[in-house]
């Protein structure tokens, strides 16, 4: 694989997982448990949805096809979409929306740490751009887990319910390929390997002063980086794309 093609298809996966919890996050818009709630979680799907844009843009200036960025993020199928699973889950209660929320922002903290670093000057731009934003979301989120976990017993339930459940996810966020070979070998992105290692230890830290029992590493289930994914997204995908399906070329 060259490496505008590995690029290409990199890039794909961090757009991807921005527009696919952005589309999670916003469907709680009139649904928190409490206005201040409702508020910040639709601040954080736009935030999400603006750091797809940007990545999906980058995305149609490397292509040959001269694809846009909206027909880029609205109209391919399922298994062209290269998002990790862990995103594509659905809400749940609110425990289990912050529990997903967390334990992803905290892996995109990370990478888009490393990639303050890489050799391609534009992805190291929306990486920094990108970063300032997931700094808020590790900390919305992580404040919600402490909350819940030295609350009530119900409180405390519930998250720990929600981790167990999304716990054998997590390791997709962690899945490397050819399309990581070759741009670890460019200077360009980097082994998420030394990610993981970073990841378990502050996870664990911030479930340590939530009271909570990090899950055991038992069943793991992989594949969305592959374009294998739960039946969710296709729902998802179902209602995200419905505007431009149904009038091609639509504009706000």
């Amino acid at each position: 694989m060259n490496t505008k093609d590995a690029l290409i298809k990199y890039c794909t996966r961090l757009a991807d997982n921005n527009l696919i919890l952005g589309q999670r996050l916003a469907e709680w818009c009139s649904r928190g448990p409490i206005l201040e709630e409702d508020l910040a979680m639709t601040n954080i799907s736009l935030d999400l949805f603006g750091e797809a844009e940007s990545i999906y843009e980058y995305i149609s200036t490397l292509t040959d096809n001269h694809l846009s960025a909206d027909d880029i993020a609205f109209l391919r199928s399922e298994r062209e979409y290269s998002n990790t699973l862990l995103v594509e889950l659905p809400n749940g209660d609110f425990a289990y929306t912050m529990a997903k929320q967390f334990l992803y922002a905290s892996f995109a903290k990370l990478l888009y740490t490393s990639l303050l670093n890489s050799n391609d000057e534009t992805l190291k731009g929306l990486s920094e751009k990108a970063l300032k934003e997931v700094k808020y979301h590790i900390r919305h989120s992580s404040e919600w887990l402490i909350r819940f976990g030295n609350g009530t017993s119900e409180s405390k339930t519930r998250v720990q319910n929600a981790l167990n459940d999304i716990w054998k996810y997590t390791d997709d966020m962690f899945e490397m390929d050819e399309v990581d070979n070759e741009l670890i070998s460019t200077g360009i992105a980097f082994d998420l390997k030394d990610i993981y290692t970073q990841w378990n230890f502050s996870v664990s830290e911030i479930l340590k002063e939530a009271k909570l029992t990090k899950p055991s590493n038992g069943l793991s289930i992989k594949g969305g980086y592959k374009g294998i994914h739960t039946e969710h997204l296709g729902h998802i995908l179902t209602e995200m794309q419905y505007l431009q399906r149904a009038h091609p070329g639509a504009k706000w």
